[in-house]
This record gives structure tokens, C-alpha cells and sequence, in this order.
């Protein structure tokens, strides 16, 4: 099987299991253009991203991969949430918590890759077409998967309340955006004073992990998908399940953690110093005593 095959299949695959995400919305009968408004959402989703790739792909570049990611979901939640004639108090918080988390992280990266000039991971994928589109796709599907909980349970006609479990949720957020900034702070300041193809970060945050920001990413998602689950009923409770679940499976098994671990073994993979760290760091989660 060629690569152009193979990127093909995965590009179809992704489109289907968005298609088949679209049916767990069993509550839902609002419309918006006519239109079930979670598969509009959805489709707006998939739409957005390919819009965007097809002059990325005619100029062969990814500055504005991440940030799209981004915008669709700030776009997307939000268009759920002003759908409403009146957001409940949970509805409230799933979109602004949606709306900060997308903009912090969307300007955070807009900022790297206009500093690095590049993304690695796009060198030879964007000089293909369908090797190219397979990102955007993939974008799409994080999109869809990780918010799907969040916009059902805004789009939700069921009438939920600020209970034990929606605080649970909150707080397993804000530990997971503060874990995320600060982690993400703490790198950028040390890029700023240390050559990062010679040396590696290992204080702070990173003392405690060497991917914290993914911890907080998925900790904060958690989160999200814990205070959703009070407007959700039915089939609908698969989305809360998807979503830290994809985040999780996406960051520490595909592109996220795997590509990560490979670069810093290749540069640093001969110091003593770097084989210590990582032998009483764990990859992910993080230790409470050092």
C-alpha cells in the first residue's frame, strides 16, 4: 500500500467516524438553518478545516493550522450557545471555559510557530495533498471528539444545576488550565535563555512531568466532561467518555508525546543527565513529591 493510499484511507476513516459521532445527539431537536444543530456544528467543523487547508496547501504552509483549530472551536461553541434563549448557569460555564481554554492555547501557538517559522511535523506532509489533508481532518476530529460533551450539554433541553459533580468538574479544570499555562510559561522562558537542540527542561512543573502540559490538557477536558454530564441522557453519555478518552489517546499515543519523546532522545539521548531525568520523571502523569 502506497503513502497517498494509506493517507487517503485514513482521511475517509476520519470522515466516518465523525459522520457516526453525529447520531449521539438523541436529545436534541433545536435546528439551525434547518438543520439538526448538532450535525450542523459537526459539518461546520469539518467544513471550517477544510477551507482553511486549501490555500495552506497551494502556499505549503501551517502557520495557520493551530490557530484554526482554535477559532472552530471557539466558533462552534459559541454558535451553540447563542442559539439558546436562555443559558443555564452550566451552559454558561462550558462555553466561556471552552472560549478561554481555545483562545490562550490558539494565540500561545500562533506565537511559537511565527517565532520558530515552522512546524516539524508538517515538512514533508504539506508538500502532499492528502498527506496534508489528513492533519486538517485529524484537526477536525479534535474539534468534534473533544468538545462534542460540551456543545450537547449546551445544546441539551434538559435543565441541569449547579450540583456536587458539576463543581467536581469545575475544579478538575482549573487545575488542569493552571497546570497547562504555567507549564507552557515555564518552557517559553527557558527557550528565551537555553538552546533547546542542546538542552532540556527539567525544572518546575517539568521536574514533575516531562509532558505537564499535557497532564493539564487532559486533566482540564476531564473536567469539562464531568460538568457536562448533568444535561446529558442516553447514548449522549458516550461523548463525556470520548472526550478526555480522544485527548488522551491523541497526546500519549499519536502525535502528541510519541514525536515528542523521539526528538528529545535524539538530541539529548547521549547526556547523562537527560537519561537520569528520565528514568525518575514520569512521562505524563505528574509525581507530587520529587
Amino acid at each position: 500500500m502506497t503513502k497517498q493510499t494509506q493517507n487517503i484511507i485514513n482521511v475517509s476513516l476520519t470522515l466516518l467516524a465523525i459522520y457516526l459521532y453525529s447520531f449521539t445527539a438523541n436529545n436534541i431537536d433545536t435546528e439551525i438553518l434547518g438543520f439538526n444543530s448538532f450535525k450542523f456544528l459537526i459539518s461546520m467543523a469539518v467544513l471550517i478545516q477544510f477551507l482553511i487547508f486549501l490555500p495552506s496547501f497551494l502556499f505549503q504552509t501551517e502557520k495557520f493550522y493551530d490557530l484554526t483549530g482554535s477559532l472552530t472551536y471557539i466558533s462552534v461553541t459559541s454558535i451553540a450557545y447563542f442559539s439558546l434563549d436562555s443559558p443555564s448557569t452550566i451552559d454558561t460555564i462550558l462555553y466561556l471555559y471552552v472560549i478561554v481554554w481555545a483562545g490562550r492555547l490558539g494565540i500561545f501557538l500562533f506565537r511559537r510557530i511565527n517565532k520558530d517559522g515552522k512546524d516539524e511535523r508538517f515538512d514533508k506532509a504539506k508538500k502532499k495533498f492528502f498527506w496534508f489533508l489528513q492533519y486538517w481532518m485529524g484537526q477536525a476530529a479534535w474539534v468534534v471528539f473533544t468538545a462534542g460533551a460540551s456543545i450537547l450539554a449546551i445544546l441539551s433541553p434538559v435543565e441541569a444545576e449547579l450540583e456536587v459533580l458539576a463543581f467536581i468538574g469545575i475544579f478538575l479544570w482549573w487545575s488542569g488550565f493552571l497546570i497547562e499555562v504555567i507549564s507552557d510559561y515555564q518552557k517559553r522562558k527557558f527557550r528565551e535563555t537555553s538552546d533547546p537542540k542542546t538542552e532540556f527542561i527539567s525544572t518546575g512543573l517539568w521536574a514533575r512531568s516531562r509532558h505537564p502540559n499535557y497532564f493539564g490538557e487532559i486533566t482540564l477536558w476531564v473536567g469539562m466532561a464531568v460538568i457536562s454530564l448533568s444535561s446529558l441522557s442516553g447514548i449522549e453519555y458516550v461523548t463525556a467518555v470520548v472526550s478526555p478518552l480522544f485527548v488522551y489517546l491523541l497526546l500519549r499515543k499519536a502525535e502528541g508525546v510519541p514525536m515528542l519523546e523521539r526528538i528529545a532522545d535524539e538530541r539529548y539521548g547521549e547526556l547523562t543527565d537527560y537519561q537520569e531525568y528520565k528514568a525518575n520523571t514520569p512521562v505524563l502523569m505528574m509525581k507530587i513529591f520529587k
